[in-house]
């Protein structure tokens, strides 16, 4: 199959005291993708698992965080941006499922990744994450044969990884609305909605320099991410491919220090930084 994928985020920081924002690296608070991959089945396991290459022909993004880099240094991260989209065309990854399909690992672009300017990593990591996730319909089919009008629920859960120290807990409630001709493909049409909850694991959060010294201080951190989305998707009555996606994502991320009191009677106010974020993703196959 080939899909074109287009990705909006956009997000909002506000922390207490107001001043905490000046001491953050750049966050990137619009962040766009658009993309064509070809993506091919190269192996079903006899226990269900498939290893699904997925070929990026062409690729775009877009991020206002090189306008917070200073300007020395601005020009060259967004010829970085350009240079990055160039590469990225052309490369492979190989994703993999469980029966399910929920994805259980992506390989490939790490090397490309590196690349980019330390605050765009992660989001990009997670764009591709997302983009995978969708492309595997997680969570999306039912256990039993459903008729029209009905819904039913799927557990989302995933333990933290090295690369995603979060853990996550959530549910997927799906309506089986009708059905439907996509490019002269019989499809189901499903609409879905869906809540998550992430939780980190503390001890597997990457050990850079301040908050390691931050936590050896006694200072208290409380961070969690919550998500809620929606969305409608289009499966092919014969195979189940995915045929499109459209869905909206909001999530919610809180971080609270709490530094330690200098003495017993001290009180001191916690930091706080909450970061909101809504993504849109429009997948569309174009057939085998």
């Amino acid at each position: 199959m080939v899909y074109q994928t287009n990705t909006v985020t956009h997000a909002t920081i506000r922390s207490t005291p107001e001043g905490l924002k000046s001491f953050l690296p750049p966050i990137p608070t619009e962040f766009s993708t658009r993309q064509q991959n070809t993506v091919t089945v190269r192996a079903v396991q006899s226990e269900g698992t498939a290893d699904v290459e997925t070929r990026i022909d062409a690729f775009d993004f877009t991020s206002d965080v090189f306008a917070r880099i200073p300007e020395s240094a601005g020009a060259s991260a967004e010829q970085a941006g350009r240079e990055f989209s160039r590469r990225v065309s052309g490369q492979t990854l190989t994703a993999h499922y469980d029966h399910n399909g929920r994805l259980l690992r992506f390989e490939g672009g790490d090397d490309l990744i590196e690349q980019l300017d330390a605050s765009l990593r992660e989001p990009f990591r997670q764009i591709l994450k997302f983009f995978l996730e969708q492309m595997g319909g997680d969570a999306l089919y039912p256990d039993y044969p459903v008729k029209r009008g009905e819904e039913w629920t799927r557990k989302l859960s995933a333990r933290p990884s090295a690369q995603y120290p979060f853990s996550m807990e959530g549910e997927n409630v799906l309506h089986f609305v009708g059905k439907s001709k996509y490019h002269g493909v019989k499809a189901a049409i499903v609409e879905y909605r869906f809540t998550n909850v992430l939780k980190p694991e503390l001890a597997n959060l990457p050990q850079f320099g301040p908050l390691t010294q931050l936590l050896a201080s006694g200072v208290e951190l409380d961070l969690g991410i919550e998500g809620r989305g929606q969305g409608r998707v289009l499966l092919a009555l014969d195979d189940g491919r995915i045929l499109q996606n459209r869905s909206t994502l909001h999530q919610t991320l809180k971080t609270s220090l709490k530094p330690p009191p200098q003495n017993s009677s001290a009180r001191s106010e916690p930091l706080t930084l909450e970061i909101n974020s809504d993504t849109t993703l429009e997948l569309d196959g174009s057939g085998k």
